[in-house]
């Protein structure tokens, strides 16, 4: 894909696998929006782009807070008249015995692996429709794990794996569910896991010596983002660089279903919890 007057989108994009693959579009001639939740970084992220000749700039947000989220993407609408490719690369891993809540009051890594890209993604679709042909890549995971309906929120038994592979697979089921709904508007929308165990910093927090570097899983994130081997391929996951199967509620029309009306349920409690803390 030719890159040049490209804009893309990439959460996450100021430390790991993210940092690699902004770095690598914005080289390629591509106009990079990075964000993250620390300036500094992302100041740091947007030099290190226009060092190689690149044009970037940092959008800051908390997507543990869908108010954030939702500014995220105005300031995105803002800035831009056109998105080629958004990326929901942020996440938090799997570290942590606790259980913990987004600013929100939903389990946290529920809300923020997927969650916050449902949302993002869902106020960028006019403009992604708009730029067609565009695309979507969701970074999930190989650890994945059902989604209990009668408990999402994790209150009864909360581990922190399953948290993560629960939110993971939540990504996937999101993906397949958006493309059935983008048939024939000229956007894709794919997942992947882009490799085990990278040398990233959720990674290390987890207690795991890593065993797969960012470039690696760089290069899988930027095979479905820019590949014309995935013109007009859509609702697909990926291991790595092959087409793989997902766990298999992600195939359950049912199980997608429910988890779009928990989804807009969920954005629909917090934005009236939202009015009345500002009433």
């Amino acid at each position: 894909m030719d890159l040049k007057d490209k804009t893309i989108l990439i959460t996450g994009s100021t430390d790991g696998v993210g940092r690699v693959v902004a770095q690598r579009l914005g080289a390629g001639g591509a106009r990079v929006l990075v964000h993250g939740r620390d300036a500094a970084r992302g100041k740091a992220a947007v030099a290190e782009i226009e060092t190689v000749g690149g044009k970037a700039e940092f959008l800051a947000a908390d997507l543990a807070s869908l108010a954030e989220v939702r500014r995220l993407a105005e300031a995105v609408l803002a800035r831009t008249n056109r998105l080629d490719i958004l990326i929901n690369n942020a996440g938090i891993g799997t570290a942590g015995a606790k259980r913990q809540l987004s600013a929100d009051g939903f389990e946290l890594r529920f809300a923020v692996n997927y969650l916050a890209g449902f949302l993002l993604t869902s106020e960028l679709l006019p403009l992604l429709k708009a730029s067609s042909p565009s695309r979507i890549v969701n970074v999930a995971s190989a650890g994945q794990q059902a989604i209990d309906f009668d408990d999402v929120m994790l209150t009864r038994s909360y581990d922190g794996v399953r948290a993560y592979c629960q939110s993971k697979l939540a990504q996937i089921l999101f993906t397949i569910d958006l493309a059935e709904e983008l048939k024939g508007s000229g956007v894709t929308v794919n997942a992947l896991h882009p490799a085990s165990y990278m040398n990233t910093t959720m990674v290390r927090q987890a207690g795991v010596t890593p065993w797969s570097s960012v470039e690696t899983g760089a290069d899988a994130i930027l095979n479905l983002a820019t590949s014309p081997a995935l013109e007009g391929r859509s609702g697909l996951y990926f291991d790595g660089q092959k087409e793989s199967r997902a766990d298999a509620q992600a195939y359950d029309a049912k199980a997608r279903e429910q988890l779009r009306a928990l989804s807009l349920d969920l954005l629909g409690q917090a934005s009236a919890k939202s009015k009345e803390q500002h009433s």
